[in-house]
């Protein structure tokens, strides 16, 4: 029987803090459980990669062991990282974290493993290509629609469009209009450099979902909305993430396959 893939995410961080009263003054690297069974239900084995602390250990160690790359979704992108300081102190975001999942994005994406960006992770990725955010898009868009709502959380559904000839669209039946949850404050605002439009938010035009097109044909798609969340809100007439999965994750059986050394 062939081995199941080997998908690495992106860890969450809860920072150093002498109050804390477990793991005081440490810096913890966490993985929320549902992205992981989210991994797991496509038939693949779900890693967190933790940061490189020794020189024992590099990088290109991290991505050769693994298949594909999930970034996760959670804190704010710090506007710092695409040359831009926070117009306010709440939207500082976790600059730490942002270098760390860049880098990782690049050496998976650079070794011709696929990289899938869900939430934080869509807006990392066009980062990582060159793009800037809106910090905020209630301050900074004429958007109507609230897109995160602390109440509602993964239960704040909205409509988004599937461009039409986008590989969802191509997944999914043809370009069209689908049911989403919506739990983003930020969003992508100049699109980085060679990532293509694949879906937008009905209501104000919000850009939901990147993809690469790569010459190479290597495999980088990021959607704003969170898959993972689905379970337990979906009554069946959210969009299909399936088709997604299985893209993804034969993308990183395929590459597997091709690389002599694995």
């Amino acid at each position: 029987m062939a081995s199941l893939p080997r998908i690495g995410i992106s860890a969450c961080f809860v920072h150093p803090d002498d109050q804390r009263p477990v793991f005081k003054g440490k810096t913890l690297l966490y993985l929320e459980q549902s992205m992981a069974h989210w991994v797991q239900a496509g038939g693949a084995l779900a890693y967190l990669v933790p940061t490189v602390g020794s020189a024992a250990i590099t990088l290109a160690d991290v991505v050769a062991d693994l298949d594909g790359l999930v970034l996760h979704g959670g804190a704010d992108v710090c506007p710092r990282s695409y040359g831009e300081e926070p117009l306010r102190p709440e939207w500082e975001g976790d600059e730490i974290r942002d270098r760390y999942e860049i880098e990782l994005a690049l050496a998976f994406h650079e070794a011709g493993k696929p990289v899938l960006g869900i939430c934080r992770g869509a807006q990392i990725l066009n980062v990582a290509f060159g793009g800037t955010l809106f910090q905020d898009i209630a301050e900074q868009t004429d958007a109507t629609r609230e897109h995160r709502s602390q109440d509602l959380y993964d239960r704040n559904l909205h409509h988004v469009h599937l461009v039409e000839r986008s590989s969802l669209a191509e997944l999914n039946g043809g370009a069209g209009t689908v049911l989403v949850n919506s739990v983003h404050h930020q969003a992508v605002k100049d699109v980085g450099e060679g990532l293509v439009v694949e879906a937008r938010s009905v209501d104000d035009g919000i850009i939901e979902a990147l993809r690469l097109d790569d010459p190479h044909g290597r495999y980088v798609l990021g959607v704003q909305w969170h898959p993972e969340f689905f379970a337990g809100v979906d009554d069946g007439t959210m969009f299909d993430n399936d088709p997604m999965r299985r893209a993804f994750l034969a993308r990183s059986v395929e590459r597997r396959e091709a690389d002599p050394c694995w």
